[in-house]
């Protein structure tokens, strides 16, 4: 913290002075310590101790976009926990995930969140889906130094557009690259093989219930095939958490709700391990 004289009510100057409408601009200058790309530099093998989230999906429908994330964190070889959250909403509008270390992925999840609200704060106004597809890219070149140290954060961000009335997706790389993705996509371990699913189950006009089930197939088959992702655990009764982003904004599907979809899905692998058969023509 700068050694500037209190303003007003303890407060140092700077937090009394108009500025950016970037919280994450002025949290560089005022405290940079707190960024999630300012840790100590990771010693070697630190990757391997470290909690990793994997695979998250997601899709659009007429009307929307659904965003879905396993719940399984490992640790090298181990499973690290089995009911890890990995899909928040990143403001009333659009919904963020990640996979990669988990504790920096959360950290950098919350920071977005509060930049989002610092800008709507400031600016009287929120961003467009672009704009914070942009925000989102800034902060996650902060973590550049860690991800080269094995310690990357992979987001995926979507949200329903005013503008164009419907629902996008954009991913990224660890070096803050930012890619619009169109229909479906995945990050995380088990990515190929949930937009392998998907390449097969995906059709323009899925309505939102089918959208859900969708990608809670492919997060199946992802499970199916890359031991870091968890599947529907039936004992513990823990499932994947699914969101919707529609004009009426950001939603998360009840678990109720999850575990029936989830229920029906094993009883038909039960009978079709390897999942629905998508038509030839």
């Amino acid at each position: 913290m700068n050694n500037q004289p209190p303003a007003w009510g303890g407060l140092p100057r700077a937090y009394m002075t108009p500025g950016t409408s970037s919280f994450a601009q002025f949290l560089s200058g005022q405290a940079p310590d707190l960024l999630p790309g300012h840790h100590a530099a990771a010693t070697a093998g630190l990757a391997e101790q470290v909690r990793h989230g994997t695979t998250i999906v997601a899709a659009t429908y007429p009307g929307g976009v659904v965003m879905a994330g396993d719940r399984r964190a490992t640790m090298g070889n181990v499973i690290a926990q089995r009911d890890i959250e990995k899909v928040f909403p990143a403001d009333d509008y659009s919904c963020v995930a990640m996979a990669g270390a988990a504790g920096l992925g959360v950290e950098m999840i919350r920071l977005f969140q509060t930049e989002l609200e610092h800008y709507e704060k400031i600016e009287g106004s929120t961003l467009s889906l672009d704009g914070k597809a942009n925000r989102l890219a800034g902060l996650l070149r902060t973590n550049l130094s860690m991800a080269m140290q094995g310690l990357a954060v992979v987001p995926l961000f979507a949200g329903y557009d005013h503008y164009t009335e419907q629902g996008r997706i954009f991913s990224y790389d660890v070096t803050g690259g930012r890619y619009e993705e169109h229909a479906f996509y995945a990050v995380g371990s088990g990515s190929v093989f949930a937009r392998g699913a998907l390449k097969k189950l995906y059709r323009d006009d899925l309505a939102e219930s089918d959208c859900v089930t969708a990608t809670i197939q492919a997060l199946y088959d992802a499970a199916d095939d890359d031991s870091a992702t968890g599947g529907p655990d039936l004992t513990r009764r823990i499932f994947p958490v699914v969101a919707v982003v529609t004009t009426d904004g950001y939603r998360r599907i009840p678990d109720a709700d999850i575990s029936e979809i989830a229920d029906r899905i094993v009883s038909a692998r039960m009978e079709r391990p390897d999942g629905p058969a998508a038509p030839l023509t």
